[in-house]
């Protein structure tokens, strides 16, 4: 017993010691609340020195590449949609004369897509792709869908088919799952399910999980192989990247607001999701295991300044534990959908994989 006392009298000791020392800490160290809330201070975060020289430059020039295109709702959609377009465009035609493809546009299942094939080598027969643009499920149904799909059609000589889904304001969930439910549900005409992959960066990564779960709850086979690109499984804004790239990127709106306190007030475009439970297994289905436990082999790719990096890694773990073939690269130094800026190597290391993937879970 008195063995004891001395060690519950060292514990008091030290927590003594270092209630103390906190007390006396310089400014730049945490606070911590006891609800578990930590309070820092400003600091200042540098470029890490383990990114490329093209990503350092990129940095350096990231007040006039952010995208200043209101995500998060407008007074006006079609303005929306069409500052994101023009902003885009300088950048699609330079990925077209980086990466040559014929873009041709159809309708499968009733939906609007555009087929996108490398202009010059063979198609490979045995896989297709879906692509899921990015787009906050309200716009850049054409500009990001190019930035996602002409790298991955022509590094992997795939057929990809980029899907103009239903968006916000007009729509809400599931529209987008309905629409790419319909494209697979086609093509199963065409290709056994184990030959058809679904990727996608932001939403249209949210998206891909969200069809992954859909497909077999709706009497449909899985599909072969996913990407979740810039997004998890799971709602945006949740765990701790939405706060920290709040503050260190800036270009995605204010961190989320803390538990149990009302969210902003909505903006004059609809969300997606108005309605929807953000915890149903259809919209976040990595927090539900035995839905997860049905998914198909899946790549994620995040980065360490992104905001949706909790989101990313909360789903590769869940996908690991519930006995997914699940992988997760994490981009050092690297923002939300670094992807689409084809000029670094990180980016082009991120193709490589991506191409690696399909070709390793598709055929």
């Amino acid at each position: 017993m008195k063995r004891y006392r001395h060690i519950w009298a060292a514990g008091v000791a030290a927590a003594a010691f270092a209630t103390v020392a906190l007390a006396q800490a310089p400014g730049w160290m945490p606070k911590f609340e006891p609800d578990g809330t930590v309070k820092v201070s400003a600091f200042e975060l540098p470029p890490s020195a383990l990114i490329s020289k093209e990503a350092l430059e990129g940095q350096k020039a990231r007040a006039t590449l952010r995208i200043t295109a209101n995500v998060s709702g407008g007074t006006d959609i079609a303005a929306t949609r069409a500052g994101i377009e023009a902003y885009m465009a300088p950048q699609v035609a330079a990925m077209k004369t980086r990466y040559p493809v014929d873009i041709v546009e159809q309708r499968i299942g009733g939906v609007r897509v555009r087929v996108i094939t490398p202009k010059a080598g063979k198609i490979d027969p045995r896989r297709v792709l879906i692509n899921l643009h990015g787009g906050a499920f309200n716009q850049c149904a054409e500009g990001c869908a190019m930035m996602e799909s002409i790298p991955i059609a022509s590094l992997g000589a795939f057929k990809v088919i980029t899907v103009d889904y239903r968006q916000a304001p007009e729509h809400v969930f599931p529209a987008a799952s309905e629409d790419v439910a319909a494209v697979f549900r086609e093509l199963l005409k065409s290709y056994k399910a184990r030959q058809i992959g679904v990727y996608g960066c932001s939403a249209g990564g949210a998206l891909t999980g969200q069809v992954a779960a859909w497909l077999p709850a709706h009497g449909l086979p899985q599909m072969g192989a996913a990407g979740i690109f810039g997004a998890g499984a799971v709602r945006f804004g949740a765990g701790d990247s939405a706060h920290l790239a709040a503050y260190i990127d800036g270009s995605l709106g204010p961190p989320p607001p803390k538990p149990g306190t009302p969210p902003p007030s909505p903006g004059a475009v609809r969300s997606y999701f108005q309605g929807a439970n953000m915890n149903d297994p259809m919209v976040s289905p990595a927090m539900h295991r035995a839905v997860a436990a049905k998914f198909p082999p899946t790549l994620i790719i995040t980065g360490t300044r992104a905001m949706d990096m909790s989101p990313a890694v909360f789903t590769n773990s869940k996908l690991l534990d519930a006995g997914v073939d699940s992988r997760l690269i994490v981009g050092e130094g690297m923002g939300h959908c670094f992807i689409m800026q084809p000029q670094l190597p990180e980016s082009q290391e991120a193709y490589r994989a991506i191409v690696k993937h399909f070709r390793t879970h598709l055929g």
